[in-house]
């Protein structure tokens, strides 16, 4: 599969931070869009070492001679659940570095993050997510959400509690459930579909479905190219008002 990446991040018009922090992998096929907290500038801490601890973990459980020996031996769905437990395994050891990363900092006892990943391999695209940061698919025309927010506000919509349109209006829409650091030990929901040619997977941090519904989401992308989509869904963001960070990440199949 021959891929391209474009990304894009802001601060948006209010704060002097950017606590977002992604990374692009093209050569190995790893993508991450992480959205820290915490208040300070500890924010930013957090989610630098998300993105650097779990790209160096996949990257090392990888390459590790004994698990491709028994990837070899095994059919494709067992070669995906093993891929999705490099994911949780990665996200956990980011949640490790960064409690520790918080005892040496005075206040940075509620570091955290949010973290979405993308891995492509063998055909198959292999998400998982902690927090609010989301994933999308844009596949024939149609968008479709990969991933299910971690947030109180979101169990409410789950046990039919409150409706998706009064789940943005509600103040502390994004208290989290879950996020890596924080909250300790995380377990991240995980998910495997085919790749089909032209498939275009978005990764975002909030500040963008805050700013944006889904449906404006998708109108956006039916008529931007993929090269010019992470501008596009930011600027988009930031003139519907949106104030938070905003990191778009747009990863198109294309071949």
């Amino acid at each position: 599969m021959e891929l391209e990446a474009y990304a894009r991040t802001d601060p948006g018009p209010v704060r002097e931070n950017n606590e977002d922090a992604m990374l692009v992998d093209l050569e190995r096929g790893i993508f991450l869009v992480a959205d820290g907290m915490g208040g300070h500038a500890y924010g930013e801490v957090a989610s630098a070492v998300a993105v650097e601890v779990i790209h160096r973990v996949l990257l090392q459980e990888a390459a590790d001679p004994d698990e491709t020996r028994l990837m070899r031996d095994v059919d494709v769905e067992d070669e995906a659940d093993r891929l999705r437990e490099r994911l949780r395994y990665a996200m956990n050891q980011g949640s490790i570095a960064i409690r520790h990363k918080a005892r040496d900092m005075v206040g940075g006892d509620d570091m955290g993050t949010t973290v979405v990943v993308l891995v492509v391999e063998d055909q198959q695209a292999h998400i998982a997510h902690v927090g609010d940061s989301r994933a999308y698919l844009m596949r024939h025309g149609r968008l479709q959400r990969l991933t299910r927010d971690h947030t109180v506000v979101q169990q409410e919509v789950d046990a039919g509690r409150l409706t998706p349109e009064l789940a943005r209006l509600v103040p502390h829409k994004n208290m989290l459930t879950q996020s890596v650091g924080f909250h300790g030990p995380v377990e991240p929901d995980t998910s495997t579909r085919m790749l089909e040619a032209g498939d275009l997977f978005i990764l975002c941090s909030d500040g963008l479905n805050d700013a944006l519904e889904d449906g404006q989401i998708a109108d956006v992308a039916n008529r931007t190219p993929p090269d010019m989509l992470a501008d596009a869904l930011v600027e988009a963001g930031l003139a519907a008002g949106g104030e938070d960070n905003i990191t778009v990440m747009c990863v198109h199949v294309i071949g």
